[in-house]
């Protein structure tokens, strides 16, 4: 089997799998972290397609597998994390409640066995069963929230991209007081929000130390689930989405902040709402698999400490 940036990696055969990673469901003591799929996006509210996210990441990661040591982690991944390709979620076209009975079965399983898990949509939807088998295995987390919209709206809609932070809340999984939002750029009720909003235009006009200050300071040493959506980053460096909005953080901002958090005790993340049927020469879809990568050399800067 080939290691996970093997010398038989290429940018364009045998591209099956994220980074090159062994495609398996076998939750051995020897597997520290898993990436899933999940090509779900019935709860978008906006132009559909993210259902096809998860394979674009995984095409774009074709890209990273070359480089053995990652700048500027300064370590080599697979010598602190040995991961694999979980694969995509399947469900009956169409039917959203097999596809969260499916989600929160595949998820608590990955949990239970004291896997960490990084998750590729899909909308954004998919974060709210992804965090509640997180709360079963872990408690209540912290949760840092990379996002152009706050997806707080107050809805009793039982799948709307757009609501699954205002439910998670009510339902006590993540603590507010410890929780950020990143890039926010949209309408939300500021009178009545408990998360800390670090707005698009302020991570703009500040620097990213400045931003990762701020992050850790809210957190503390929760455990922390980590959420990008994949429209916190202006439509220039990612087009390929369903809810583009203008004025928001650059990809290089975005990687500065993920690896100032290094430390924080990340035990669950995702990236959502890549859409590559509105992409341009895969930008979107490079930008996920990058920042994905970057996520999983958290994980394995936890192990390392």
């Amino acid at each position: 089997m080939s290691d996970l940036f093997g010398a038989d990696s290429t940018a364009f055969a045998n591209i099956f799998t994220y980074l090159g990673l062994p495609l398996s469901r076998d939750l051995n003591e020897d597997v520290d972290a898993v990436v899933m799929g999940i090509p779900y996006d019935l709860a978008t509210t906006g132009r559909s397609g993210a259902r096809f996210g998860p394979n674009g990441i995984r095409q774009a990661s074709s890209q990273l597998r070359w480089e053995e040591q990652r700048w500027p982690w300064g370590f080599t991944i697979r010598d602190h994390l040995n991961i694999i390709d979980y694969g995509d979620i399947v469900y009956e076209e169409g039917d959203s409640e097999k596809m969260l009975a499916q989600v929160s079965q595949e998820a608590n399983r990955i949990f239970s066995a004291g896997k960490k898990l990084l998750t590729f949509g899909g909308d954004h939807f998919l974060t709210l069963p992804l965090l509640r088998a997180a709360y079963q295995a872990h408690g209540e987390v912290a949760l840092i929230h990379f996002d152009a919209h706050t997806d707080t709206e107050e809805s009793d809609a039982k799948y709307n991209h757009g609501s699954m932070f205002y439910t998670a809340a009510k339902e006590g999984i993540y603590d507010p007081g410890h929780s950020v939002q990143v890039g926010i750029r949209t309408e939300y009720d500021v009178d009545n929000h408990n998360l800390q909003v670090l707005d698009a235009r302020w991570c703009n006009n500040h620097s990213p130390d400045e931003i990762i200050h701020q992050i850790k300071q809210r957190v503390g040493d929760k455990p922390v689930y980590l959420s990008f959506d994949i429209d916190c980053l202006d439509p220039a460096f990612a087009p390929g989405t369903g809810t583009p909005v203008i004025g928001g953080l650059s990809t290089s901002t975005a990687l500065q902040i993920l690896h100032g958090l290094s430390g924080l005790n990340i035990v669950a993340a995702d990236v959502m709402e890549v859409a590559p049927a509105y992409d341009h020469a895969d930008i979107t879809s490079l930008a996920g698999a990058t920042l994905a990568l970057d996520i999983l050399h958290l994980l394995a800067s936890v192990e390392r400490a």
